[in-house]
């Protein structure tokens, strides 16, 4: 497994024997945070953009403000290669450093770690993705997955779908097929679309990919051109997602009935398809481009200075602006607990209260150098996601556009649905802790 060590934007740590050497004194006085990332791999391609969007935005606050609250930034890489035992061992490799909190960015992870993290006091940070029950805050205390669910992500393509079809009345006798990743990632929105399915009159066709079919799929397209559905939707990841979008125009799908969920909309998975995916929607929560000031400090202070991995060419794409938004999410966790703590070191106990405060306004993402950059996230003790609109991105044939002003998720549906599925996950998980944290109020 191989793990990057980073302060400023430097190697400073090296594996030995299998385990970390790091210096009693830097653990005295920096933050750890580790991030769990995939550079290798079949899924490398989703991977990368976002590892080095997260580890820079870190790396240029300890350039520019010299870490968080006076205090350095101690960021470490732990290779997963989206391999879920891997991202396990990521996890017990890290944990006695005292990690502020985790991000895991696989959902076949995240489930293994979320009965560790009561346990071992780290806060598991899964950025709209996992386990989408994990929002209810009085059974997941440990957990939080802003700004939005799975579900809310499918309930926003419906709601989208039927705006376009002219009323979500308009969908009785629509068929959607959805093609998806066939693990827990991509089968986890699955309940709600058939609940949809069942509440609007329209018809779910399902297109599992196996990861091995992922450079294929042709077997789906099959499938798809003889079902002929109204509109696909699509749960990839990796090299998954521009196979299909290049099957879809060979088939000759009309790309503007194709949409993608948020993991499903980087550069390079519409780049493949060049002028033929033109057309091609997914959703989007953070901002598109280079034109925000935190983005071009990040320039200035890293990727300038030859302290980032990123290509320049792939500089503030859609997923390396996605790791940035994640990253943000964790520095103001970090302040809000320094602020709760009263302390400059905090560890994940601290945390786990900044992020169950967390509350980014308008107002907050302007002063983070971060302008319309994506909508309010508010975070509380009962709710740890914050159900927060996207928006619809498109493929003009050469960059994403935005296509759609925000769009909110079906609250009255998805709620619902939330509650019962965390019902049924303490249920089923015998001994289950009752929450005992208390509750700090978001300001």
């Amino acid at each position: 497994m191989k793990v990057r060590h980073f302060i400023s934007g430097m190697a400073c740590a090296s594996l030995l024997a299998g385990g970390l050497l790091v210096g009693a004194a830097q653990a005295q006085d920096s933050i750890y945070v580790p991030l769990f990332t995939y550079r290798t791999g079949p899924y490398a391609n989703s991977g990368i953009p976002i590892a080095n969007g997260m580890h820079d935005y870190l790396t240029m606050l300890n350039e520019r403000d010299g870490g968080i609250g006076g205090v350095k930034l101690n960021v470490e890489e732990c290779e997963t290669g989206y391999d879920t035992k891997k991202g396990v061992e990521c996890w017990e490799q890290t944990k006695d450093k005292h990690p502020t909190v985790v991000n895991p960015f696989s959902t076949g992870i995240t489930l293994q770690l979320i009965p560790k993290a009561s346990v071992d006091k780290i806060p598991i940070l899964s950025m709209a993705y996992g386990l989408s029950a994990s929002a209810v805050g009085k059974d997941f205390p440990w957990v939080f997955n802003p700004p939005a669910t799975y579900w809310d992500g499918m309930s926003m393509i419906i709601r989208y779908i039927g705006n376009k079809e002219g009323g979500l009345d308009k969908l009785k006798g629509k068929k959607i097929g959805f093609i998806f990743l066939d693990a827990g990632y991509g089968r986890e929105p699955i309940p709600l679309l058939e609940q949809l399915a069942k509440d609007y009159g329209f018809e779910v066709k399902l297109y599992p990919v196996a990861g091995k079919e992922m450079q294929d799929q042709s077997g789906q397209w099959l499938s798809v051109r003889r079902d002929r559905p109204n509109w696909m939707i699509m749960w990839g990841w990796g090299a998954m997602n521009p196979t299909a979008i290049k099957r879809a125009s060979e088939n000759g799908y009309p790309m503007d009935h194709f949409i993608g969920i948020w993991w499903s909309g980087s550069d390079d998975d519409a780049r493949g398809g060049g002028q033929a995916a033109k057309g091609y929607l997914a959703l989007n929560f953070s901002g598109l481009g280079s034109n925000y000031p935190a983005i071009q400090d990040i320039k200035k202070y890293v990727v300038d200075k030859g302290k980032s991995q990123v290509e320049k060419d792939k500089f503030a794409d859609t997923f390396y602006n996605r790791g940035v938004y994640n990253t943000a999410i964790v520095a103001e966790a970090i302040r809000n607990a320094q602020k709760i703590t009263g302390k400059k070191v905090v560890d994940g106990t601290d945390v786990r209260r900044g992020l169950e405060t967390l509350n980014i306004t308008p107002a907050r993402w302007k002063e983070l150098g971060f302008p319309d950059f994506g909508a309010p996230v508010k975070v509380t003790c009962d709710d740890h996601n914050g159900h927060s609109p996207a928006y619809m991105q498109q493929w003009d044939g050469t960059k994403w556009v935005k296509a759609s002003d925000w769009i909110e998720p079906m609250k009255d549906k998805v709620d619902p649905l939330l509650e019962k599925a965390a019902a049924d996950y303490v249920k089923s998980n015998a001994g289950w802790p009752k929450r005992t944290e208390a509750c700090d109020k978001s300001s």
